[in-house]
């Protein structure tokens, strides 16, 4: 059990029937009436964040997040297979909670998943990845400089805005929180 009032960056608690993490919390104590801690939580489950405040006193269940670094197999257009490389154990998890990481994954690559009562709710590639570019507009010669940029699709089938000077079959770096082009590799 932990109380609101040792809230922190990242816990995780459960409260009414869904698991939250705390993305940014306040202990406030006003001038007049009682303490309390002002929170904006994250549902680790559909994603969803909402404000909320407690009374400092408040008791939660403490919700243990496993994380997992398990390699990309397949997808059978349904389900997408991924295999735990302690175990070798293959676990499908549904497109929905895949989507978004499959912008920056092939076969074979490594992601984090993160695990819930043995349920996977998330999947989170590799920070930087490097990518082949496989449709843009051909490139300018000695336009580096100017700032300008280009849409660029990369095998994964992820469109980005690229620098004039990257061509198809170039190798590039993304970040992929954010979805930007860092470097020419």
């Amino acid at each position: 059990m932990i109380s609101a009032g040792d809230f922190r960056k990242g816990v995780t608690f459960v409260m009414d029937g869904d698991v939250y993490q705390i993305v940014d919390f306040q202990h406030v104590k006003p001038g007049k009436g009682a303490a309390f801690v002002r929170a904006k939580i994250r549902s680790v489950i559909n994603g969803g964040a909402k404000e909320t405040t407690f009374n400092p006193s408040e008791k939660f269940e403490s919700a243990v997040i496993e994380t997992k670094e398990m390699q990309y197999l397949y997808n059978d257009g349904e389900l997408y297979y991924f295999m735990d490389n302690d175990t070798y154990e293959q676990i499908p998890i549904e497109k929905s909670y895949v989507e978004e990481a499959l912008n920056f994954m092939r076969e074979n690559d490594t992601a984090t998943i993160q695990i819930y009562q043995e349920k996977p709710f998330n999947v989170s590639p590799a920070n930087f990845v490097e990518l082949e570019v496989t449709e843009t507009e051909p490139g300018l010669k000695g336009d580096t400089t100017s700032g300008a940029t280009k849409p660029a699709t990369v095998e994964t089938g992820f469109t980005l805005l690229v620098p004039l000077f990257v061509d198809r079959g170039d190798i590039i770096r993304i970040d992929t929180r954010s979805g930007e082009y860092m470097s020419r590799v």
